[in-house]
């Protein structure tokens, strides 16, 4: 069984329906029930996602046996100190277990490493357990926070590349 990992438009079909799925799950666990069509849509509208393309950026979808089954990306934060936020990693459940998780981030850390980035940060929830579980396996390392214009964040990460 194989993933591969590429570039791709934010907007295209199946990177528009993974950032759906993942919007749904992280919404859902949030306010634990099912978010509506309306929340999520309410939620990808005017979400930043315009800038995961370069210069600014990088969106990458991962295929497992051809089926479109993750995404991940990056905004560029400061170009000049070389860092980069790590956004919308998203595995869908089904495929979890199965080694795309690191497949996804090698990629984003690959494309990121063309921008000439050299720190990524992020920063997640309490409730996105096996999200932080990732980051740790894959050497990101919890830091202090670095902002707080999420409301949500509760963990801070960060990895040099």
């Amino acid at each position: 069984m194989t993933w591969i990992v590429t570039p791709e438009l934010f907007d295209s079909p199946d990177a528009a329906m993974l950032r759906r799925d993942y919007y749904d799950e992280v919404a859902s666990r949030y306010w634990q029930r099912p978010a509506t069509a309306e929340e999520i849509d309410e939620g990808l509208t005017d979400d930043g996602a315009d800038r995961l393309v370069p210069p600014t950026g990088q969106f990458v979808v991962g295929r497992y046996e051809g089926r479109a089954a993750s995404c991940a990306g990056f905004l560029v934060t400061d170009a000049d100190a070389g860092t980069a936020e790590l956004t919308r990693v998203y595995v869908r459940p089904g495929f979890r277990g199965t080694g795309g998780g690191g497949q996804l981030l090698a990629a984003v850390e690959d494309a990121a490493r063309a921008f000439g980035i050299r720190l990524l940060r992020l920063d997640t929830r309490n409730d996105l357990v096996e999200a932080r579980g990732l980051y740790a396996k894959h050497g990101y390392r919890e830091v202090p926070a670095f902002h707080h214009r999420n409301q949500f964040a509760e963990h801070w990460f960060a990895k040099e590349l």
